[in-house]
Protein backbone atom coordinates (compact mmCIF):
# COMPACT_ATOMS: atom_id res chain seq x y z
CA UNK A 1 0.00 0.00 0.00
CA UNK A 2 2.61 2.50 1.11
CA UNK A 3 4.96 2.05 -2.26
CA UNK A 4 1.35 2.41 -4.54
CA UNK A 5 0.36 5.61 -2.73
CA UNK A 6 3.94 6.68 -3.48
CA UNK A 7 3.98 6.39 -6.90
CA UNK A 8 0.44 8.10 -7.46
CA UNK A 9 2.22 10.86 -5.46
CA UNK A 10 4.70 11.08 -7.79
CA UNK A 11 2.51 10.56 -10.98
CA UNK A 12 -0.50 12.44 -10.06
CA UNK A 13 1.80 16.03 -10.22
CA UNK A 14 3.15 15.07 -13.34
CA UNK A 15 -0.45 14.35 -15.26
CA UNK A 16 -1.48 17.52 -14.05
CA UNK A 17 1.65 19.56 -15.39
CA UNK A 18 1.32 17.36 -18.56
CA UNK A 19 -2.42 18.69 -18.95
CA UNK A 20 -1.71 21.97 -17.84
CA UNK A 21 0.93 22.58 -20.88
CA UNK A 22 -1.51 20.74 -23.28
CA UNK A 23 -4.27 23.42 -22.15
CA UNK A 24 -2.54 26.44 -22.62
CA UNK A 25 -0.33 25.55 -25.85
CA UNK A 26 -2.21 27.94 -28.67
CA UNK A 27 -3.74 25.53 -30.91
CA UNK A 28 -3.73 26.91 -34.69
CA UNK A 29 -6.95 25.57 -37.02
CA UNK A 30 -6.48 24.73 -40.39
CA UNK A 31 -8.77 23.31 -42.68
CA UNK A 32 -8.11 20.58 -45.59
CA UNK A 33 -10.76 21.36 -48.03
CA UNK A 34 -9.99 18.62 -50.12
CA UNK A 35 -9.65 16.04 -47.16
CA UNK A 36 -12.63 17.38 -45.17
CA UNK A 37 -10.46 17.59 -42.02
CA UNK A 38 -9.17 19.77 -39.65
CA UNK A 39 -5.30 19.70 -38.75
CA UNK A 40 -5.08 21.44 -34.94
CA UNK A 41 -0.92 22.80 -34.87
CA UNK A 42 0.89 24.02 -31.88
CA UNK A 43 1.56 27.65 -32.37
CA UNK A 44 4.88 27.45 -30.79
CA UNK A 45 6.12 24.19 -31.53
CA UNK A 46 4.91 24.27 -35.21
CA UNK A 47 4.18 20.24 -34.75
CA UNK A 48 1.03 18.63 -35.37
CA UNK A 49 -1.40 17.64 -32.57
CA UNK A 50 -4.23 16.19 -34.20
CA UNK A 51 -6.11 15.78 -37.53
CA UNK A 52 -9.53 14.63 -37.35
CA UNK A 53 -12.36 14.23 -39.98
CA UNK A 54 -15.01 17.66 -40.07
CA UNK A 55 -17.40 17.27 -42.91
CA UNK A 56 -16.78 18.00 -46.84
CA UNK A 57 -14.85 21.35 -47.96
CA UNK A 58 -14.64 23.01 -45.10
CA UNK A 59 -13.01 26.35 -46.82
CA UNK A 60 -13.80 29.23 -44.53
CA UNK A 61 -13.98 30.35 -40.99
CA UNK A 62 -14.32 32.83 -38.45
CA UNK A 63 -15.21 33.24 -34.73
CA UNK A 64 -18.57 34.31 -32.93
CA UNK A 65 -18.14 38.13 -31.70
CA UNK A 66 -17.67 36.32 -27.96
CA UNK A 67 -14.93 34.41 -29.36
CA UNK A 68 -16.50 31.45 -27.66
CA UNK A 69 -16.67 29.35 -30.71
CA UNK A 70 -14.84 28.81 -33.86
CA UNK A 71 -17.48 28.40 -37.31
CA UNK A 72 -16.62 26.18 -39.94
CA UNK A 73 -18.51 26.11 -42.78
CA UNK A 74 -18.80 22.91 -44.95
CA UNK A 75 -19.46 24.01 -48.13
CA UNK A 76 -20.47 20.96 -49.73
CA UNK A 77 -21.69 19.14 -46.58
CA UNK A 78 -23.93 21.65 -45.67
CA UNK A 79 -23.47 22.58 -42.21
CA UNK A 80 -21.88 24.81 -39.88
CA UNK A 81 -19.03 23.29 -37.26
CA UNK A 82 -18.68 24.77 -34.03
CA UNK A 83 -15.29 24.56 -32.33
CA UNK A 84 -13.80 25.96 -29.39
CA UNK A 85 -11.14 27.99 -30.65
CA UNK A 86 -8.53 27.52 -27.86
CA UNK A 87 -8.73 23.62 -28.53
CA UNK A 88 -9.97 23.05 -31.75
CA UNK A 89 -12.56 20.05 -30.31
CA UNK A 90 -16.08 19.91 -31.80
CA UNK A 91 -18.60 21.98 -29.70
CA UNK A 92 -22.28 21.33 -32.41
CA UNK A 93 -23.39 21.57 -35.96
CA UNK A 94 -25.60 23.20 -37.12
CA UNK A 95 -27.53 21.11 -40.65
CA UNK A 96 -29.19 22.05 -43.72
CA UNK A 97 -27.29 25.29 -43.99
CA UNK A 98 -26.86 25.60 -47.71
CA UNK A 99 -23.30 26.04 -49.00
CA UNK A 100 -21.86 28.05 -46.43
CA UNK A 101 -18.38 28.85 -48.43
CA UNK A 102 -17.69 32.30 -46.78
CA UNK A 103 -19.68 33.38 -43.91
CA UNK A 104 -19.24 36.48 -41.88
CA UNK A 105 -20.83 38.85 -39.09
CA UNK A 106 -21.88 42.21 -39.79
CA UNK A 107 -19.99 44.95 -37.17
CA UNK A 108 -23.20 45.08 -35.03
CA UNK A 109 -23.44 41.54 -34.73
CA UNK A 110 -27.11 41.50 -35.88
CA UNK A 111 -26.36 39.51 -38.74
CA UNK A 112 -24.93 36.85 -39.97
CA UNK A 113 -24.15 36.26 -43.48
CA UNK A 114 -23.28 33.25 -45.91
CA UNK A 115 -21.95 33.17 -49.33
CA UNK A 116 -23.57 30.12 -51.41
CA UNK A 117 -20.98 29.77 -54.09
CA UNK A 118 -22.02 26.80 -56.09
CA UNK A 119 -25.47 28.06 -55.35
CA UNK A 120 -25.03 31.60 -56.89
CA UNK A 121 -26.96 33.52 -53.70
CA UNK A 122 -26.38 34.89 -50.37
CA UNK A 123 -28.25 33.89 -47.23
CA UNK A 124 -29.19 36.08 -44.30
CA UNK A 125 -29.85 35.18 -40.94
CA UNK A 126 -30.44 37.12 -37.81
CA UNK A 127 -28.05 36.49 -34.59
CA UNK A 128 -28.85 36.71 -31.33
CA UNK A 129 -26.14 35.88 -29.47
CA UNK A 130 -26.36 32.26 -29.87
CA UNK A 131 -28.79 31.11 -32.58
CA UNK A 132 -29.04 31.49 -36.25
CA UNK A 133 -32.33 32.47 -37.96
CA UNK A 134 -32.52 32.17 -41.38
CA UNK A 135 -34.68 35.42 -43.14
CA UNK A 136 -34.05 35.53 -46.54
CA UNK A 137 -31.74 34.52 -49.35
CA UNK A 138 -30.87 36.67 -52.26
CA UNK A 139 -29.85 35.49 -56.31
CA UNK A 140 -26.65 37.10 -57.26
CA UNK A 141 -25.30 36.19 -60.69
CA UNK A 142 -22.53 33.85 -60.57
CA UNK A 143 -20.00 32.45 -57.76
CA UNK A 144 -20.58 34.88 -54.85
CA UNK A 145 -17.09 34.59 -53.08
CA UNK A 146 -15.81 37.05 -50.65
CA UNK A 147 -17.68 39.88 -48.71
CA UNK A 148 -17.22 42.81 -46.15
CA UNK A 149 -19.62 45.25 -44.67
CA UNK A 150 -19.39 49.04 -43.71
CA UNK A 151 -18.76 50.34 -40.02
CA UNK A 152 -22.15 51.18 -40.28
CA UNK A 153 -23.51 47.30 -40.64
CA UNK A 154 -26.00 48.97 -43.33
CA UNK A 155 -24.37 46.74 -46.10
CA UNK A 156 -22.15 43.82 -47.47
CA UNK A 157 -20.66 43.82 -50.24
CA UNK A 158 -19.94 40.86 -52.40
CA UNK A 159 -17.37 39.68 -54.48
CA UNK A 160 -18.54 37.32 -57.81
CA UNK A 161 -16.01 35.43 -59.05
CA UNK A 162 -17.83 34.25 -62.04
CA UNK A 163 -19.36 37.57 -63.33
CA UNK A 164 -16.17 39.67 -62.73
CA UNK A 165 -18.52 41.82 -60.37
CA UNK A 166 -19.03 43.34 -57.17
CA UNK A 167 -22.37 44.00 -55.39
CA UNK A 168 -23.78 45.84 -52.40
CA UNK A 169 -26.93 44.22 -50.68
CA UNK A 170 -28.96 46.32 -48.05
CA UNK A 171 -28.74 44.16 -44.39
CA UNK A 172 -32.18 45.58 -43.38
CA UNK A 173 -34.22 44.35 -46.85
CA UNK A 174 -31.50 42.16 -48.02
CA UNK A 175 -31.81 43.79 -51.84
CA UNK A 176 -29.52 44.76 -53.98
CA UNK A 177 -28.67 48.18 -54.06
CA UNK A 178 -26.03 48.01 -56.78
CA UNK A 179 -23.45 46.21 -58.75
CA UNK A 180 -20.77 47.25 -60.55
CA UNK A 181 -17.71 45.57 -62.84
CA UNK A 182 -14.29 45.43 -61.63
CA UNK A 183 -11.24 43.08 -62.68
CA UNK A 184 -11.62 39.70 -63.41
CA UNK A 185 -12.38 37.16 -61.43
CA UNK A 186 -12.70 39.09 -58.02
CA UNK A 187 -12.01 36.92 -54.76
CA UNK A 188 -10.84 38.36 -51.28
CA UNK A 189 -12.57 42.23 -50.23
CA UNK A 190 -11.75 44.35 -47.44
CA UNK A 191 -13.02 47.46 -45.92
CA UNK A 192 -10.05 50.33 -45.41
CA UNK A 193 -10.05 51.34 -41.79
CA UNK A 194 -12.04 54.86 -42.65
CA UNK A 195 -14.60 53.16 -44.58
CA UNK A 196 -13.97 54.93 -47.65
CA UNK A 197 -12.47 52.41 -49.80
CA UNK A 198 -13.58 48.64 -50.41
CA UNK A 199 -10.02 46.66 -51.83
CA UNK A 200 -10.92 43.88 -53.90
CA UNK A 201 -8.05 41.11 -54.89
CA UNK A 202 -8.28 40.68 -58.36
CA UNK A 203 -7.40 36.97 -58.67
CA UNK A 204 -7.36 36.51 -62.66
CA UNK A 205 -4.71 39.23 -62.46
CA UNK A 206 -2.06 40.70 -60.53
CA UNK A 207 -3.54 44.03 -58.78
CA UNK A 208 -6.14 44.64 -56.12
CA UNK A 209 -8.66 47.38 -57.32
CA UNK A 210 -9.67 50.21 -55.13
CA UNK A 211 -13.51 51.48 -55.23
CA UNK A 212 -14.92 54.24 -54.01
CA UNK A 213 -18.08 52.24 -52.84
CA UNK A 214 -20.27 55.51 -52.33
CA UNK A 215 -19.58 56.39 -56.09
CA UNK A 216 -19.65 53.12 -57.72
CA UNK A 217 -16.51 53.91 -58.87
CA UNK A 218 -12.74 52.62 -59.09
CA UNK A 219 -10.21 55.13 -58.03
CA UNK A 220 -7.24 53.23 -58.17
CA UNK A 221 -4.94 49.80 -59.27
CA UNK A 222 -2.68 48.70 -56.90
CA UNK A 223 -0.28 46.72 -58.33
CA UNK A 224 0.97 42.99 -56.63
CA UNK A 225 1.27 39.30 -57.59
CA UNK A 226 -0.51 37.23 -60.28
CA UNK A 227 -3.51 35.70 -58.93
CA UNK A 228 -3.76 38.14 -56.04
CA UNK A 229 -6.59 36.76 -53.87
CA UNK A 230 -7.15 36.99 -50.04
CA UNK A 231 -6.15 40.04 -47.24
CA UNK A 232 -5.24 39.63 -43.44
CA UNK A 233 -4.68 42.98 -41.36
CA UNK A 234 -1.91 43.55 -39.75
CA UNK A 235 -3.55 44.81 -37.19
CA UNK A 236 -2.12 48.50 -36.76
CA UNK A 237 -5.48 49.97 -38.60
CA UNK A 238 -3.04 51.21 -41.70
CA UNK A 239 -1.41 48.07 -43.60
CA UNK A 240 -2.99 44.82 -44.65
CA UNK A 241 -1.77 41.64 -45.78
CA UNK A 242 -2.50 40.36 -49.44
CA UNK A 243 -1.84 37.17 -50.80
CA UNK A 244 -0.91 36.48 -54.67
CA UNK A 245 -1.61 32.88 -55.66
CA UNK A 246 0.25 32.36 -58.56
CA UNK A 247 3.15 34.08 -57.86
CA UNK A 248 3.66 33.03 -54.67
CA UNK A 249 4.26 36.24 -52.75
CA UNK A 250 2.41 37.94 -50.26
CA UNK A 251 2.32 41.74 -50.49
CA UNK A 252 1.93 44.27 -47.79
CA UNK A 253 -0.81 47.08 -48.99
CA UNK A 254 -0.96 50.92 -47.19
CA UNK A 255 -4.66 51.31 -46.93
CA UNK A 256 -3.50 55.60 -45.98
CA UNK A 257 -1.69 55.80 -49.34
CA UNK A 258 -2.76 52.96 -51.57
CA UNK A 259 0.48 52.20 -52.38
CA UNK A 260 2.26 48.86 -52.34
CA UNK A 261 5.40 48.96 -49.89
CA UNK A 262 6.08 45.16 -49.46
CA UNK A 263 6.65 41.72 -50.65
CA UNK A 264 7.36 38.49 -49.18
CA UNK A 265 7.97 35.22 -51.46
CA UNK A 266 6.18 32.67 -50.33
CA UNK A 267 5.80 29.07 -52.17
CA UNK A 268 3.38 27.21 -52.57
CA UNK A 269 0.32 29.17 -53.65
CA UNK A 270 -0.52 31.28 -50.44
CA UNK A 271 -3.91 31.45 -49.52
CA UNK A 272 -5.32 32.56 -46.53
CA UNK A 273 -3.67 33.75 -43.52
CA UNK A 274 -3.44 34.45 -39.46
CA UNK A 275 -1.57 36.68 -37.69
CA UNK A 276 0.06 36.28 -34.01
CA UNK A 277 -1.11 38.67 -31.29
CA UNK A 278 2.34 40.09 -31.01
CA UNK A 279 2.41 40.82 -35.16
CA UNK A 280 5.77 39.03 -35.50
CA UNK A 281 4.73 36.17 -37.37
CA UNK A 282 2.29 35.47 -39.93
CA UNK A 283 0.67 32.10 -41.07
CA UNK A 284 -0.69 31.37 -44.26
CA UNK A 285 -1.90 28.30 -45.86
CA UNK A 286 -0.03 26.68 -49.21
CA UNK A 287 -3.30 25.71 -51.88
CA UNK A 288 -0.84 23.64 -53.95
CA UNK A 289 1.69 22.26 -51.84
CA UNK A 290 -0.41 20.50 -48.21
CA UNK A 291 1.36 23.09 -46.51
CA UNK A 292 1.23 26.05 -44.05
CA UNK A 293 4.17 28.11 -44.26
CA UNK A 294 5.17 30.78 -41.07
CA UNK A 295 6.64 33.93 -42.26
CA UNK A 296 8.88 36.25 -39.97
CA UNK A 297 7.06 39.30 -40.58
CA UNK A 298 10.21 41.72 -39.50
CA UNK A 299 12.73 39.47 -42.09
CA UNK A 300 9.87 38.79 -44.60
CA UNK A 301 11.25 35.46 -44.51
CA UNK A 302 9.66 32.01 -44.20
CA UNK A 303 10.73 30.43 -41.24
CA UNK A 304 8.87 26.92 -41.30
CA UNK A 305 6.68 24.80 -43.69
CA UNK A 306 4.26 22.51 -41.54
CA UNK A 307 2.79 19.91 -43.81
CA UNK A 308 -1.36 19.11 -43.33
CA UNK A 309 -4.06 17.59 -45.99
CA UNK A 310 -4.72 18.54 -49.41
CA UNK A 311 -5.55 21.93 -50.52
CA UNK A 312 -5.34 23.90 -47.39
CA UNK A 313 -7.65 26.77 -46.94
CA UNK A 314 -8.61 28.64 -43.72
CA UNK A 315 -6.43 29.24 -40.93
CA UNK A 316 -7.11 30.46 -37.33
CA UNK A 317 -5.64 30.56 -33.99
CA UNK A 318 -6.97 32.75 -30.57
CA UNK A 319 -3.93 34.25 -29.80
CA UNK A 320 -4.48 36.52 -32.85
CA UNK A 321 -3.41 40.17 -34.08
CA UNK A 322 -7.04 42.29 -34.50
CA UNK A 323 -8.21 41.70 -37.86
CA UNK A 324 -8.84 45.92 -38.65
Amino acid sequence: MQLRFCGLSLVFPLLLSVISSQVQASVVVVLNSRDATVSLLDQDTYQELSTFPIGKEPHHLMATPDNKSLIVANAVGDELVFLDPKTGQVQRRIKDVADPYQIGFSPDQKWFVSNSLRLDRVDFYKYDGKDLTLVNRTSLAKLPSHMAFDAASTTVFITQQGSDQVSAIDLATQKVKWTMPVGKLPAGIVMTPDDKYLLVGIMGKDYVEVIDWRTQKTVKRIQAGAGTHNFRSMGDKRHVFVSNRTSNTINIIDQLTLENVGTIPVPGGPDCMELSADGKTLWSTLRWIKKVAVIDVASKKVIKLIPVGRSPHGVYFSNRAANM
